[in-house]
């Protein structure tokens, strides 16, 4: 019986001692992921463009990757940027922009909303400055408004559209947290 007990005792311990050890390993991991730098994306212009009963968002982000999403762009992982266009009498598009490496050709592509019309850059420097000058086609409700109508416009990295193995890392650390503050376009002045 005795003996027993000290076995008993000696279990409960080495559980505390693993417990401990596996509080202090989520802490380093945390501590890890707080000082990733994360990236940043920042609407810098947004203009409407109507033409002929068609409607254009003319749009300037701009962008600084992380370093994971750096390293899955460079291997072949492509990001999404959900951007959300919000009008008056509650229209609401949400176009797609892609950005995508190709090793083995070590090309950047830059893609609106799937279409053909596909841009090809030769550094990810260049991929990412084009996102200041971006054409987006826009439903054709968005033609009734006056091209000085107010336009909320916000952008986001999609999670969703990252392959099942970034998704979770994409929820939860900071370094994949890359969304714009939504913007009212043109702006007011007081």
């Amino acid at each position: 019986m005795k003996r027993q007990s000290e076995r008993l005792r000696d279990c409960r311990a080495a559980i505390r001692w693993l417990l401990l050890g596996v509080a202090l390993a989520l802490l380093a991991g945390c501590e890890l992921l707080a000082h990733q730098t994360p990236g940043t994306l920042v609407v810098r212009q947004a203009r409407l463009i109507t033409q002929d009963g068609n409607a254009r968002l003319e749009l300037a982000i701009d962008c600084t990757l992380s370093g994971p999403m750096q390293d899955a762009l460079d291997h072949g992982i492509p990001l999404v940027f959900q951007i959300d266009v919000r009008g008056s009498g509650g229209l609401r598009a949400q176009p797609r922009v892609e950005l995508r490496y190709f090793p083995l050709s070590r090309r950047y592509q830059l893609s609106i909303n799937g279409s053909e019309d596909e841009r090809g850059f030769a550094t990810r420097g260049y991929l990412l400055a084009a996102l200041a000058s971006l054409r987006l086609d826009l439903p054709r409700d968005f033609a009734h408004l006056s091209a000085d109508a107010p336009l909320r416009v916000g952008a986001a990295l999609d999670p969703a559209a990252l392959p099942g193995a970034l998704r979770l890392p994409a929820l939860f650390e900071p370094a994949w947290r890359l969304a714009a503050t939504e913007t009212t376009w043109p702006r007011t002045t007081p």
